[in-house]
């Protein structure tokens, strides 16, 4: 057995993933080295199988994301951590959002290439896509934006009680006050932040994790370019 299917196998077993999962997610792999356009610079799978598919899947070390049915991977870029958790979890339903149609289209390819019924693409800005608000008990986000901007691009998407999950490295006490602030203004609450063990390549890896406590108010979402134009930001 090859290195890189000995890696995936032994990520399979650490996290419970269904057979077909492994076949999967090397199909992912495979996908993004193949593809000249692959919006990402980590391109072999030897590299890949940690920067994309472990990085992802430690998301599952939180019963949010091991229990969510529905979930919007909003910037989903080359479908990080989107299409890995559509394969780990096949009862579940990912919607990966991107605003950029060519990133959307690789998504596609990539998510039909390795067999994934239960992806949906959204060609979409997060704060400008009206059919997702409040159909989501799990929102994730991994390299997307300051946890200030994610968090105002996720509430309203989520459904009462549901979760926001941010994937982020080193933390930085001012981001994560802002990030506060973001979420007291549009109904959620920071709740846990979950070191990951280090690993090559990702040794300072954090999950920040929101809980949707009350309705978005009805200001939510700012027209498209606002969360990060005028971010929302703790008092000095």
């Amino acid at each position: 057995m090859s290195a890189l299917r000995t890696r995936i196998a032994r990520l399979g077993e650490e996290y419970g993933l269904p057979e077909v999962a492994g076949r999967q997610l090397r199909a992912l792999l495979d996908a993004v080295e193949r593809d000249p356009v692959a919006p990402t610079t980590v391109t072999d799978p030897a590299r890949g199988v940690e920067a994309h598919i472990a990085d992802s899947l430690a998301g599952l070390r939180l019963s949010a994301v091991r229990d969510a049915r529905v979930i919007a991977d909003v910037g989903a870029g080359a479908g990080f951590p989107g299409l890995v958790l559509a394969a780990a979890l096949p009862g579940a339903r990912a919607r990966l959002v991107d605003s950029v149609a060519k990133k959307c289209d690789f998504v596609r390819r990539a998510a039909a290439a390795a067999g994934l019924e239960n992806v949906e693409v959204v060609h979409a800005r997060a704060e400008d896509w009206p059919g997702g608000l409040e159909r989501h008990d799990l929102v994730t986000a991994r390299a997307v934006a300051p946890l200030a901007v994610v968090v105002e691009y996720a509430a309203p998407l989520l459904q009462l009680d549901g979760r926001l999950v941010a994937w982020k490295g080193l933390r930085d006490p001012r981001e994560e006050a802002d990030g506060r602030a973001a979420a007291a203004a549009t109904g959620l609450e920071a709740t846990e932040i979950v070191a990951v063990p280090p690993r090559r390549g990702a040794e300072h890896r954090h999950l920040h994790v929101y809980t949707k406590l009350s309705p978005t108010p009805a200001k939510f979402p700012r027209r498209p370019g606002m969360a990060r134009k005028r971010p929302i930001v703790a008092p000095s």
